[in-house]
């Protein structure tokens, strides 16, 4: 089935955008113009071209319409500044073109475009081209070579810095979509094209500003599940500031958890963004993880050595059987201390001994990948010699399956043999460091996959948070005209969501602070009750009976008044100190931060973060990805901490602040972690002005469409799935009839492929929904119904099945009338489904529902059922 129909010229289809039969260039006469213009005459396109200037596209209110004189087009190319923007997108409207390119600046573009109905790349766009198709409206000084590496960039220059590294590099671009100043089209849509585009492979990503973050994680995830997505997002680091609480998270560290969570591959530096280009977009899958090297000089083989080590990507050890027959054998003084990670030092004058090298290193099953590093010779290579060393590399990647990384090092003599090299198709870099960077990047690409297909266990923490304690906490803070909870505020909100708690009381003199000290039990720390979280807090440590603890709060009281008495809690033997915190990054939302705390976490100020919601699988890796994980394990005195604990409070929080998106900021710290568990000693929380909210990046759980139904006397929990139902989803498959396998999938299967099970639970809430029916008494999966909206569109593809028992009992329509109303609370217009024609259930059942039934072009089989939504 076409993802999107092109009869109609009355609203906006990406295929007119991105397949153009007819383009318009606004403002030819311009210097941009006359670039774009040149281009597009040059490029091959076989479509009209045609120049317009503002008489022709301008409505007369008089006449309520543009020149009907002018042909219509399917793409108007806005190269001149629009003194009206809303005139001239209401003129392309009316002529028909609901898609634009403004390579221009012009004010308004955004409110214009949704005025008009039409879509729009820019303001300030390179343009787009598509050499597939013959086009290229851009601003480039070089013609756009064709390949599989599709660049979606905000930057004119940055595109033009690509395409020049380009051709010499061998690299080719299915598409080069300028986004400019993103007012309209952003990365959404344009990802969204780009995964079903089958001519496309690696996407390259160049990214200052996101307008609707959630989309854009949305359309990456879908993209990088099909194929590597590679993001740069410069700037980061220049617009970081932290807030007044010192708590606000890095801009770069956000963008690289809301990668992360997408399945990109972000990288910091515009070199590892063509080094990706040139690895992902030409090497063989990488299957195994770590890298043999050979190399025909011993020094650039220890330095590719050392950054893999650097970067943390395993050297597979070399047998001695192996060195002793492949190497070259050297003198005692000129052999290396790596031991069996050594490269494999070949000599400079045989490339046939380089080509027997990498395919003997290949027929080993525990290499993922081999990287040969060719420095230059004492002679200076001839045309014939590189055609040699090209030959003999090429003939070896061609042979093996392995993916094979070539360092011709050097400009003068070498860069020919680069260019024959990228010719060949193989991935080619100047310097060892760089090839290394380019494996990196197919590991990590690979890691990435891995996660995104891992199937998380049943486990789920369950919550039963008192909301309505929380509630009152926060009601009674701004009954006071406080935004900032008192310390044991925010630690009674974390205690009703599950958080263990130092025990604590307040106090509001000395004589109070003695008395409550004595209630708690000793020893006590005493310390100010105050809001603020930034500076040292005033606390005493080790007080040993009430009489010691009314001295020193009368010490504290006479140094600095206390505002709001004191903090009486009781002490804790010694533990590691961790920090929890919540942040709000101005793109992304909220952020939570995992780091050391205490004294520790001052002085290093390091941490790691993630986007809320987290699961407890989310959070384990959370905790994994801190540089100071190795110190959970035994350590000193300290026993193994208990992670289990930890990843369960970094979930509760995450579940806080979904709950209450009123919550600005939160600092946990010190977080006291041994190995029993985990205790709060000290918190500060902040609320966001009245009527203010948090905006999350990642939809979170839907827990409000959970609903309980009893079919045939047995209660249902009909809910939303979630990446924990994989085990019992690949369970309730083997419960299903071949039959109906057969109806849902068009074809007989046995079984769920992990990355299957993966899809159908790991669902983004943002674009698609998939409701289950379980078993209140087991547990077990019984129905599922799901439901995929489609890009820019009005409808959505339905997909219903229940498991044999539970047919007849009017479980398949419950779970349709659920898919209808999240639906019609989308704004869908309309649902569709493809029903094979022999399966007369479903056509009756569809029929029963209010669809109507059509026969597809082309496919006598197949059947296609709608229905509208009011």
């Amino acid at each position: 089935m076409p993802w999107l129909p092109s009869a109609s010229r009355h609203r906006f289809h990406p295929e007119r955008l991105f397949r153009p039969d007819s383009v318009a260039v606004f403002g030819a006469e311009t210097a941009e113009g006359a670039i774009v213009l040149a281009n597009l005459r040059a490029g091959g396109f076989a479509g009209a071209i045609a120049t317009l200037d503002a008489g022709d596209l301008a409505i007369s209110p008089q006449a309520g319409a543009a020149r009907p004189d002018v042909a219509p087009f399917d793409v108007a190319i806005l190269a001149a500044p629009l003194d009206d923007p809303r005139a001239v997108l209401g003129g392309l409207a009316a002529r028909g073109c609901f898609a634009a390119i403004a390579t221009a600046m012009m004010p308004g573009l955004r409110d214009a475009a949704r005025a008009s109905g039409v879509r729009v790349l820019g303001p300030g766009s390179f343009g787009l081209a598509v050499p597939a198709h013959g086009l290229n409206a851009t601003l480039g000084h070089l013609p756009v070579p064709a390949g599989r590496t599709a660049l979606v960039s905000q930057s004119a220059a940055l595109c033009r810095a690509v395409l020049d590294w380009a051709g010499p590099n061998g690299v080719g671009f299915s598409h080069i979509v300028g986004i400019g100043g993103n007012a309209d089209i952003g990365f959404g849509l344009t990802l969204d094209w780009l995964a079903r585009d089958p001519a496309t492979g690696a996407i390259l990503l160049d990214i200052r500003r996101l307008k609707n973050p959630r989309a854009f994680i949305s359309a990456a995830r879908a993209a990088a599940r099909l194929r590597p997505v590679v993001a740069l997002c410069a700037g980061g680091l220049l617009r970081d500031s932290e807030d007044e609480t010192g708590i606000g998270p890095a801009a770069e560290a956000a963008f690289a958890a809301a990668g992360r969570r997408a399945g990109l591959l972000v990288v910091n530096h515009f070199e590892d963004l063509l080094a990706a280009a040139e690895t992902l977009s030409r090497a063989n899958p990488l299957t195994r993880e770590p890298l043999a090297i050979v190399t025909t000089a011993i020094a650039p083989g220890e330095m590719a050595a050392d950054e893999a080590l650097r970067l943390g990507v395993p050297l597979h050890p070399l047998p001695s059987a192996i060195r002793t027959a492949l190497a070259r054998p050297l003198p005692p003084e000129l052999a290396g201390q790596g031991g069996a990670l050594e490269p494999l030092y070949l000599g400079l004058d045989s490339p046939a001994r380089c080509a027997a090298a990498i395919e003997n290193l290949a027929r080993d099953p525990d290499i993922g990948g081999i990287l040969a590093i060719l420095a230059p010779p004492p002679l200076r290579p001839s045309a014939a010699d590189d055609e040699a060393w090209a030959s003999a590399i090429a003939a070896s990647a061609r042979a093996i399956k392995r993916p094979l990384l070539v360092a011709a090092m050097g400009e003068t003599t070498a860069a020919p043999l680069r260019l024959r090299l990228a010719d060949a198709g193989l991935p080619v870099f100047a310097t060892p460091e760089q090839a290394v960077h380019g494996f990196h990047h197919l590991l990590q690409h690979r890691r990435n996959r891995l996660a995104a297909r891992e199937l998380p266990p049943s486990t789920v923490l369950r919550l039963l948070p008192d909301r309505v304690a929380v509630t009152r906490v926060f009601a009674a803070a701004r009954r006071a005209e406080r935004l900032a909870l008192l310390q044991d505020e925010a630690m009674a909100v974390l205690s009703a969501y599950g958080v263990p708690v130092v025990p604590t009381r307040a106090a509001a003199s000395p004589e109070d602070a003695g008395a409550a000290a004595t209630m708690l039990g000793f020893p006590i720390a005493l310390k100010l009750r105050r809001t603020e979280k930034r500076g040292a807090p005033s606390v005493v440590l080790d007080l040993a009976d009430a009489a010691a603890v009314t001295r020193a709060a009368a010490r504290m009281a006479a140094g600095q008044a206390p505002t709001h008495g004191f903090l009486v809690q009781r002490q804790i033997r010694r533990a590691r100190e961790l920090a929890i915190t919540l942040g709000d990054d101005a793109v992304f939302g909220p952020v939570l931060g995992f780091g050391l705390g205490g004294s520790a976490g001052a002085i290093l100020g390091e941490s790691v973060v993630d986007l809320p919601p987290l699961n407890l699988p989310l959070a384990q890796a959370l905790i994994a990805r801190s540089r100071f994980a190795p110190l959970l394990g035994a350590f000193r005195e300290f026993p193994p901490a208990n992670r289990d604990a930890i990843a369960e409070t970094l979930v509760r929080i995450s579940q806080l602040v979904i709950d209450f998106p009123e919550i600005a900021t939160l600092r946990i710290d010190p977080l006291f972690v041994d190995g029993e568990g985990v205790l709060v000693g000290d918190a500060g929380l902040t609320l966001r002005p009245r009527g203010s909210r948090a905006e999350f990046a990642i939809p979170p759980y839907p827990a409000e469409l959970e609903e309980i139904w009893t079919a045939g006397g047995e209660r249902l929990l009909l809910r939303p799935i979630r990446p924990e139902d994989a085990e019992a989803h690949g369970a309730f498959f083997q419960r299903l009839a071949p039959e109906d396998i057969r109806y849902r999938f068009f074809s007989p299967m046995r079984t769920l492929a992990a990355e299957q099970m993966a899809r159908m639970t790991q669902v983004d809430y943002q674009r698609e929904i998939a409701f289950i029916a379980v078993r209140e008494s087991t547990g077990e999966t019984v129905g599922v119904a799901r439901l995929v909206r489609e890009l820019d569109e009005g409808s959505s593809e339905f997909a219903i099945i229940v498991q044999p028992d539970m047919k007849g009992k009017g479980l398949a329509t419950r779970l349709m009338h659920c898919l209808i109303g999240w639906a019609r609370g989308q704004g869908m217009t309309e649902i569709v489904g493809q029903i094979l024609a022999d399966n007369a259930p479903m056509l009756a059942f569809v029929r029963h529902l209010g669809f109507s039934l059509h026969r597809l072009p082309g496919e006598d089989d197949v059947l296609e059922a709608r229905l509208a939504i009011a």
